[in-house]
């Protein structure tokens, strides 16, 4: 039986009118100017609302050739529900304003038998906006294309079950016809975030926040998971999607297929100047097999 989670943040965080819709991320993939590569394997890329991350999202999403990837594994933070693991969708159908998305659910099966899963109702799905901001721009991207997704929500994991995850996912990694869609946001700053980190060395507030985040993403790129963990415990940096980003890293320590990962673009949604003021950083990468 179908079981269908409803576009729910359409007509608040990002439009509801498809023409608009298909336009706005038409407009930011051209302007993004990205070649696309059948060597791109996964993203990471933020999820705010469009009118705040849409831009910077294109420079992770634009690198996707859709020829030969048949799923989409989505690795989300949960924002509102707390688990200490990690948590499967128990719909069939993600819907979005410009085309719906089958959940495969052949590979849920698979994850749900290892033991490690559990399912999230759907009105924890329909509340959790972290996958649900890819879905737009994965249904444009692979427009054409038949692709299912594989919709993982990740809890708050300590290190020892991020790194037990990565070794489980790590075999889809070596399945070439699999992509991965990492989402997280970058630093929160500002006291309605608790986090006000200023290192007055780097000039203004905002330029500290930039330094913060590119010693974290300089990391990321080093694929080395416990430098990424020792990092997060040093600078306490409010990366919300830490523990999907940490699991990514560790899928690719454990799979034999190497890639690598770069970040092209960096934004933040407004420049800090004073300890009054508030940002949230945007971050996009591509994962590129290395050969």
């Amino acid at each position: 039986m179908e079981k269908i989670r409803r576009a729910s943040h359409a007509g608040s965080w990002y439009t509801d009118n498809p023409k608009k819709l298909g336009e706005e991320l038409d407009g930011w993939l051209r302007d993004c100017g990205l070649a696309k590569s059948s060597d791109v394997r996964g993203v990471i890329a933020p999820h705010a609302g469009y009118s705040y991350s849409g831009r910077a999202a294109a420079y992770a999403f634009g690198n996707i050739d859709p020829e030969n990837i048949s799923r989409v594994f989505l690795l989300g933070p949960s924002h509102h529900h707390y688990t200490p693991k990690c948590a499967l969708s128990k719909a069939t159908l993600y819907k979005t304003p410009i085309g719906d998305l089958p959940i495969d659910q052949q590979v849920n099966e698979e994850l749900k038998a290892t033991g490690k899963f559990e399912f999230m109702d759907l009105h924890v799905d329909e509340a959790e906006h972290s996958m649900e901001m890819h879905l737009p721009y994965l249904v444009k991207v692979f427009q054409g294309y038949s692709v299912k997704v594989v919709p993982i929500l990740v809890g708050a994991l300590s290190a020892e079950t991020e790194a037990m995850y990565g070794r489980l996912l790590a075999k889809y990694v070596d399945d070439p016809t699999n992509f991965f869609s990492v989402s997280s946001d970058f630093c929160h700053w500002g006291s309605r975030f608790n986090y006000t980190h200023y290192d007055k060395k780097h000039g203004a507030i905002h330029k500290s926040i930039e330094a913060l985040d590119k010693s974290g993403m300089d990391i990321i790129e080093t694929g080395d998971p416990d430098a990424f963990k020792q990092y997060l415990l040093e600078t306490d940096n409010t990366i919300c999607g830490r523990h999907p980003i940490s699991v990514f890293l560790h899928m690719l320590k454990s799979s034999s297929t190497k890639m690598k990962i770069r970040f092209l673009r960096y934004e933040q949604s407004s420049h800090c100047k004073s300890m009054r003021d508030s940002s949230v950083s945007y971050a996009s990468a591509a994962a590129k097999v290395d050969a």
